[in-house]
C-alpha cells in the first residue's frame, strides 16, 4: 500500500480517538454507575473500541516512513496500548474475573472476532533486532561449549520399557516375513502370467472398428468425469463449501507480495531515520553559526535594558534569577518591571518572616496535629454516610489518557492540515527540525548569557551598594548547601540491597548463568501458533448463571495482555497496572510452556529456568540460593524484558513433599516472594509459573505469590476443528474430501492439543507422506494412535473449575453472584448496595 493509505488509516485512527477522549473527560464529573452491567456494557464498550484503534495505530506505525510522524504516532500508540490494559484491569476489578465476553458488543458494533484480535506491536522487536541478533550470537556460541555434555545427559536420561521394546522387535520381525511373503508370491503370479501367455500365443481376432469404439467410449466417459469433478470442486468453492486449492508458488501470490513491499518499508524507515538523525546535527550546527551570535547580543541587549528600567523605576538593581527558577526566561516572560520587583521584594520578606517564626512552628504543629486527628475521628461518621450516598462504579483516573491527548493536539496542530505535496518520498521535515533546534540553541545560549549577566549585575552592585550584595552573595550560598545536603539523605536511603557481585561484568554473570542451564534458548514460537477459536456463547451462558469455560482464543487474549504487552513497552509498563507474576493452570498438553516461550519471543525477553527439576545440585546451601537469585534478578534487570519460568510450580506449595523426591521443590518457597517484592515498575521482569495439578498446593501462599492466575481449558469441538486442519498441514499433511475433520473433531473431545500433534506426528510419517497422492488421509488412520493416549476426561476439567472457584478472584466473584441472586428486584448495583449493607450489620454485631 502507498504513503496516502497509511496517512489516511491514521487520521481515521485519530478521529476515533477524539471521539472516545470526548468521553473520557467529560465536561463534567459523572455520577456513579449503580448498575454493574451497564458498568460493564460501558467498559467493554470502551475497550473494543480502543482495540480497533490500537489495530489502526499499530499497522500505521509499523509501515509509516517519515520519521518525524512516527515520533507522534508511537506516543499515541503507547498511550492506546496503555489504556486497553487500564481498561481491563478495571473490568477485572469490576467482574472480579479474568475472562470477559463480548457477543453482544460485538453484534451491536457489528464486528467479528478478527476485528478484535489484539495485535502485537511489531517494534518490540524490529527495534533492537540487532541487539537481540547480537545475543542470540553469544548464546550460541556460549551453547556450543556446553552442547556435547548436554547431548550426552539427554542420551542416559531417554528409557525405554519392556513393552515398547518387544513391540519394535515385533513389527520389524512381522515386516520381514511379510517381504519374504510377498517376494513368494510375486514369483508364483509371474509364472503362472509366463504359462498363460504361452498357451493363449496367436493373431488378435477383434475387429478394428469395435476397437475403436471401446477406446473412445472408455476415453469419452474419463474425460467428462473429469469435467464433472472440475466442475463441482470450483461450485464447492465458490459458494464457500470447501477451501481454495492452495497456489503451485507462493513467490508470486498476492500475500507475499504484500510482505515484501512491507520489509522493504521497514528498509527504508531505518535509511531515513539515519539521514533525520544526521540532519538534526548539521541543522543544529548551523543555527548556531548563523544565527547564534546574534540571539547572544539581543538577550544581552534585553537583560541589560531591563537593569536599567528596574534601577530607574525602584531605584536599585533587581535580583538576577537562580536557575532553578528559570533564569533569564523569566524576565523574557511579559511582565513589567515592577511586578518583577514587586515579586522579588515579596520573597525576600517571606524568607525574613520564616526565619523570625522558627520558634513559634513547634506549637503550632503539635496544636494543628491535635486538630487533625479530633478531625478524622470527627469525620469517620460523616465518611460512612457519604460512601453511602454515593455508591456505585466510577471509573479509575488514568495515566495514559493525558498522553493521548498531547499525542492527538500535535496530530492537529502539525500534520493533520499540512502540505505534503512536494514531500513524496516522505523524509523528515527540516523547518520543523529548525522550530526545535532554534529553542535548543536558544536555551543554551541563555545559560551562556545568564553567566555573564550575574557576573555583570554583581559587578555594577558592588560599584552601587557592596554591602548588600555581600549578604544577599552570603544567604543565597547558604540555602544552595542545605538544599545539597538534603539530596544526599535522600540518595542513601534509596540504597538498601547489597550487590553480591559488584566486581563481576554482567557479560561474565551472563555466561554463568548459560553455563549452568539455568538461561535458556527458546524455539522460535509465536503467540498466533497457539491456536483456538472464539467462544460465542460466553455472555449467553453469563446471562443464565452458568460459568462458561474460556476458549483457546481467550486465553491467548489473557497472556498478550498482562505479559506481552507490559513487557514490550517500558513507556506502558511504567504507568499500566503492575503484572509481576502470572500462573497458567490447566491439563497436560495444553501449550502451558508453548506460551512461556512464545511470551519471551516476541518480547525479545531472556526465559531463566527456575523449575525445580533444573535446579536441582546448582547453587546449593542458603548461600548458594541467595546467589542464585541475585544472579537471576541482577541479570534480568540489566537485560529487560526478562521472564522468570517455573515449571510444576504448585510443588513448592505443597504440605507434604514425597521423601523420593530429589529435586527438592520447596527449595525457593521463601526466597521467590522476596524477591518478588523487590520488583517495579521501572523493572521489566516477569514471573510465570505452569501447574498441571494446582490443587495438590496450598491455597494462600501460591495465590499470593502469583497475582494473575490464567486456568487453560481443553479445546472445544471448534478450536479441535481448527487445529486438525492446521496440525496436519503444519506436518505437510494434505486435506481433501476423504478427511472428514468434522467427525474427527467430534470424536476427540477431550483431548488437547499437544495430544493431537504426537497422534499427527506418528501417522504422518516420512513414507506416509510420499504414499498421500494415491492413498489420501482418511481419519480413521488418527485413532489407533489416539487410543493409547488417555484424554482429559471432564471429572479433571471440573476439579480445575472447582479449584479456581476457591481462589480470592473467585470467591469474590461467587459472593457478588450470592448477592445478585439474593436481591430479586431492582438492578445489579441495588443487589451490590444490599450487599455491602449487609456486611456493615454484621461488623456492628461482631462489635456488640
Amino acid at each position: 500500500m502507498s504513503h496516502s493509505t497509511y496517512n489516511k488509516q491514521w487520521a481515521e485512527a485519530e478521529s476515533a480517538l477524539v471521539d472516545l477522549l470526548q468521553q473520557e473527560i467529560p465536561p463534567e464529573p459523572p455520577k456513579p454507575e449503580k448498575d454493574r452491567l451497564a458498568a460493564f456494557q460501558l467498559l467493554a464498550t470502551m475497550y473494543i473500541k480502543y482495540i480497533q484503534i490500537f489495530r489502526k495505530l499499530e499497522q500505521s506505525y509499523d509501515q509509516i516512513v517519515h520519521p518525524q510522524k512516527r515520533r507522534v504516532l508511537r506516543h499515541v500508540l503507547d498511550g492506546a496500548m496503555g489504556r486497553i490494559l487500564e481498561i481491563k484491569h478495571e473490568m477485572v476489578n469490576l467482574e472480579f474475573s479474568e475472562y470477559h465476553y463480548f457477543d453482544d458488543v460485538l453484534s451491536d458494533l457489528k464486528l467479528t472476532p478478527n476485528d478484535v484480535e489484539i495485535p502485537i506491536p511489531k517494534y518490540f522487536i524490529n527495534e533492537k533486532m540487532e541487539i537481540l541478533k547480537e545475543r542470540e550470537k553469544l548464546l550460541g556460541q556460549i551453547l556450543t561449549k556446553v552442547g556435547p555434555q548436554d547431548k550426552e545427559d539427554h542420551k542416559e536420561e531417554v528409557k525405554m520399557s519392556l513393552e515398547d521394546a518387544i513391540r519394535i522387535i515385533q513389527i520389524h520381525e512381522r515386516a520381514r516375513q511379510g517381504r519374504l511373503r510377498a517376494k513368494f508370491m510375486k514369483e508364483i503370479r509371474e509364472q503362472e502370467e509366463r504359462e498363460i501367455k504361452a498357451q493363449t500365443r496367436g493373431p488378435p481376432t477383434l475387429d478394428h472398428d469395435v476397437a475403436a469404439v471401446r477406446i473412445q467410449k472408455v476415453w469419452k466417459g474419463f474425460a467428462q468425469r473429469r469435467r464433472t469433478k472440475k466442475d463441482r470442486d470450483e461450485e464447492m468453492v465458490f459458494i464457500g463449501m470447501a477451501p481454495p486449492p492452495m497456489p503451485t508458488s507462493l513467490k508470486n501470490t498476492p500475500q507475499a507480495l504484500a510482505l515484501k513491499t512491507e520489509s522493504q518499508r521497514r528498509q527504508t524507515q531505518g535509511t531515513y531515520e539515519h539521514e533525520f538523525q544526521q540532519s538534526l546535527v548539521t541543522i543544529k550546527e548551523k543555527i548556531q553559526e548563523t544565527e547564534g551570535p546574534d540571539i547572544k547580543e539581543t538577550m544581552m541587549d534585553q537583560i541589560r535594558q531591563w537593569f536599567i528600567e528596574c534601577r530607574d523605576s525602584s531605584g536599585k538593581f533587581p535580583e538576577y534569577p537562580d536557575e532553578d527558577d528559570g533564569g533569564s526566561a523569566a524576565i523574557f516572560k511579559q511582565k513589567t518591571p515592577e511586578e518583577l520587583e514587586a515579586e522579588m521584594r515579596e520573597k525576600e520578606e517571606g524568607g525574613g518572616k520564616k526565619k523570625d517564626k522558627k520558634g513559634k512552628k513547634k506549637d503550632k504543629k503539635d496544636k494543628k496535629d491535635k486538630k487533625d486527628k479530633k478531625g478524622k475521628k470527627g469525620k469517620k461518621g460523616k465518611g460512612g454516610d457519604d460512601e453511602e450516598e454515593e455508591e456505585g462504579w466510577k471509573m479509575a483516573p488514568s495515566s495514559f489518557v493525558p498522553a493521548i491527548n498531547e499525542g492527538t493536539d500535535d496530530y492537529k496542530g502539525i500534520w493533520q492540515t499540512r502540505d505534503e505535496k512536494d514531500n513524496f518520498s516522505q523524509k523528515h521535515d527540516s523547518e520543523l527540525i529548525k522550530e526545535e533546534k532554534r529553542k535548543e540553541v536558544e536555551e543554551e545560549i541563555r545559560l551562556q548569557v545568564d553567566e555573564l549577566m550575574r557576573t555583570e549585575l554583581k559587578n555594577l552592585k558592588a560599584a552601587v551598594d557592596r554591602d548588600k550584595g555581600k549578604k544577599k552573595g552570603k544567604k543565597s550560598g547558604k540555602k544552595k548547601k542545605k538544599k545539597g545536603k538534603k539530596s544526599g539523605k535522600k540518595g542513601k536511603k534509596k540504597k538498601k540491597e547489597k550487590d553480591l557481585t559488584p566486581d563481576r561484568t554482567i557479560e561474565s554473570l551472563y555466561e554463568e548463568l548459560i553455563m549452568n542451564g539455568i538461561i535458556v534458548r527458546t524455539p522460535n514460537i509465536k503467540l498466533m501458533d497457539y491456536e483456538g477459536e472464539y467462544s460465542y456463547l460466553g455472555t449467553t451462558l453469563r446471562q443464565a448463571n452458568i460459568e462458561p469455560m474460556p476458549s483457546l482464543s481467550d486465553v491467548r487474549r489473557l497472556v498478550t495482555e498482562f505479559g506481552i504487552l507490559p513487557l514490550g513497552s517500558p513507556a506502558v509498563h511504567e504507568k499500566a497496572p503492575l503484572t509481576k507474576s502470572i500462573l497458567l493452570a490447566g491439563p497436560r498438553g495444553t501449550g502451558k510452556k508453548m506460551l512461556v516461550q512464545a511470551v519471551c519471543n516476541e518480547t525479545g525477553a531472556n526465559m531463566f529456568d527456575l523449575s525445580p527439576a533444573n535446579i536441582v545440585g546448582k547453587y546449593p546451601g542458603k548461600d548458594g540460593l541467595k546467589m542464585l537469585m541475585h544472579l537471576v534478578f541482577k541479570v534480568g534487570r540489566e537485560l529487560q524484558p526478562s521472564v522468570i519460568y517455573i515449571g510444576d510450580c504448585e510443588r513448592m506449595f505443597k504440605k507434604k513433599v514425597p521423601k523420593t523426591d530429589p529435586t527438592d521443590p520447596k527449595r525457593l518457597k521463601k526466597e521467590l516472594p522476596k524477591a518478588l517484592k523487590t520488583i517495579k515498575s521501572d523493572d521489566r521482569l516477569l514471573l510465570v509459573g505452569t501447574s498441571r495439578c494446582p490443587f495438590d498446593g496450598e491455597m494462600k501462599p501460591l495465590t499470593s505469590c502469583y497475582q494473575r492466575i490464567i486456568l487453560i481449558p481443553r479445546p472445544d469441538y471448534a478450536s479441535r476443528h481448527l487445529l486438525w486442519r492446521r496440525i496436519i498441514l503444519k506436518n505437510n499433511g494434505v486435506l481433501t474430501a476423504h478427511l472428514d475433520i468434522s467427525s474427527l473433531s467430534k470424536v476427540t473431545d477431550g483431548y488437547t492439543p499437544g495430544h493431537m500433534a504426537t497422534a499427527v506426528q506418528q501417522v504422518l510419517t516420512e513414507r506416509r507422506i510420499q504414499t498421500l497422492s494415491k492413498k489420501p488421509l482418511q481419519a480413521v488412520e488418527f485413532i489407533a494412535p489416539l487410543a493409547r493416549i488417555d484424554p482429559i476426561y471432564k471429572e479433571e476439567e471440573e476439579s480445575f473449575k472447582s479449584w479456581y472457584a476457591k481462589t480470592p478472584l473467585g470467591k469474590k466473584r461467587a459472593k457478588a453472584a450470592a448477592a445478585d441472586d439474593d436481591d430479586g428486584g431492582g438492578g445489579k448495583g441495588g443487589k451490590k448496595g444490599k450487599k455491602g449493607g449487609k456486611k456493615k450489620g454484621g461488623k456492628k454485631k461482631k462489635k456488640k
